[in-house]
């Protein structure tokens, strides 16, 4: 087991997991199977539009000065990118475009890699979850969320049916 291997860190974020994915499973996933395909999907990627929060980990004093500023730059742009996908969605979906359910592949497939990349990478090269400073609630808390609800569009997507309807 490596030096800075941080066993409450691990756990809390296999908490965060445990919890996003029952709290979905029983609240979420049923209210978003009621509601039109077009609506669940703008929904869920609203909860995305908030990813611009990854760029705080390139602010001085937000993350430890010993932080990669390439990790750092890796998961601040992937984020924004994450963030921008998401509201192209909200749009393509609220306006009903042609190529909407494109966009919201292109958004949930990116978000998602991104969200893995970063934890590989901070698994891997970082391994000291000291070093996320006052973001260590992003890899903590916020990404268990974010993958989870990367589940949820993969299901809405990957169902048949109406376009219309998410269940």
């Amino acid at each position: 087991m490596p030096q800075s291997f941080n066993l409450p860190f691990v756990l809390s974020v296999a908490g965060a997991f445990l919890t996003s994915a029952v709290l979905a499973s029983i609240y979420v996933w049923p209210a978003l199977r009621a509601m039109p395909r077009y609506e669940a999907l703008r929904l869920l990627a609203a909860f995305h539009a908030f990813r611009f929060f990854g760029m705080n980990f390139m602010v001085a004093g937000f993350v430890s000065a010993e932080l990669s500023p390439n990790f750092a730059a890796e998961v601040g742009w992937g984020d924004l990118i994450a963030a921008t996908l998401a509201l192209a969605s909200m749009a393509a979906l609220s306006r009903r475009w042609s190529f909407a359910v494109p966009v919201v592949w292109a958004f949930n497939v990116w978000g998602t890699l991104d969200l893995l990349n970063a934890y590989y990478v901070g698994v891997t090269k970082i391994q000291d979850p000291g070093l996320f400073g006052a973001g260590v609630y992003i890899p903590a808390l916020y990404v268990p969320l974010l993958l989870v609800s990367h589940v949820l569009v993969f299901m809405i997507l990957l169902r048949t049916g109406p376009e219309e309807k998410a269940a």
